[in-house]
């Protein structure tokens, strides 16, 4: 069984959580030449982005990628605590200045003094982030496993398309093919009217016309093209059942257009050109869906 064929766009999200902390992956991604992955993360949470560019490379191989994570902390009261040493000292002046004469502190005043409260670095913060980065890195392979499958989704629409200009080259080479032994006969008969004409007023010229009649005969021979086109098709089916090749398809594109238009050049009948005008404008078909292959 072959593997599935993948297309360069789709769409894959995860949400997660872990403690005080929640978040949502996006992973989105476009066609490409190659494989490139953009990353936006929340701050202090670095090595997200290598670990999302590594994840996105064993899954993907082409496209134009973006992961971002979006993050949220809420807020907690066990996580504010009362600087006692600080309070005690604001406390000790407020008393001296209110034997002075000066009011008398108020609770909520005193804990609006800097430093009074304060968000304290817990013993284990810094395992605790690294907890919350691992289950982050975890909800960024989900969002991108979903990007892939939605990816694949593309490829099995683009997979009975591609095959089907795939059949329609194959059909105008076949087409063709009858209509090159046509043309080769109207070679030899064109230059043996020639000849007719030519022979009877110019002694010695049978040899020339013979000569120039041959190469003509073989610079309108097509055979080879349409053995070249024929091998084409084969590779096309061939790279459909070993995905990733749309790098292999790209390039196999160029190889068809090129024959086509040697076969157009070629041409010495007026429907062997039409076949090849054809077979231009169905290769241009099939490249324009081959550019979305992963």
């Amino acid at each position: 069984m072959s593997e599935p064929l993948s297309g360069m766009t789709g769409f894959g999200r995860a949400d997660g959580s872990h403690g005080d902390w929640s978040w949502s992956v996006e992973a989105r991604s476009v066609n490409g030449r190659g494989l490139e992955v953009r990353f936006r993360g929340p701050p202090g949470f670095d090595n997200l982005e290598r670990l999302a560019k590594a994840a996105a490379q064993t899954r993907l191989a082409r496209g134009q990628v973006t992961v971002g994570v979006q993050a949220k902390r809420a807020e907690s009261a066990a996580a504010i605590r009362v600087n006692e040493a600080v309070l005690a000292r604001y406390a000790d002046l407020a008393r001296r200045l209110a034997g002075e004469g000066a009011a008398p502190p108020t609770a909520d005043g005193l804990l609006a003094l800097r430093g009074v409260l304060e968000a304290p670095e817990d013993a284990d913060d810094a395992e605790a982030r690294a907890a919350v980065e691992a289950a982050m890195a975890a909800s960024i392979d989900q969002a991108l496993d979903a990007l892939r499958e939605s990816r694949r989704r593309e490829g099995a629409q683009l997979r009975p398309v591609i095959e089907a200009f795939v059949e329609r080259i194959e059909a105008l080479v076949a087409v063709a093919e009858q209509e090159a032994a046509a043309q080769t006969d109207a070679v030899r008969d064109r230059f043996a009217r020639r000849m007719a004409e030519l022979a009877p007023d110019a002694p010695g010229l049978d040899e020339r016309v013979f000569l120039e009649a041959a190469a003509l005969a073989a610079k309108a021979d097509v055979r080879e093209e349409l053995d070249r086109l024929t091998a084409h098709v084969a590779s096309a089916r061939q790279l459909l059942r070993q995905p990733p090749a749309g790098r292999k398809l790209d390039f196999l594109m160029q190889e068809f257009m090129r024959e086509a238009n040697t076969l157009c050049s070629k041409s010495a009948t007026t429907a062997l050109t039409g076949i090849g005008l054809d077979l231009k404008a169905v290769i241009e078909q099939l490249r324009e869906q081959v550019q979305n292959v992963e």
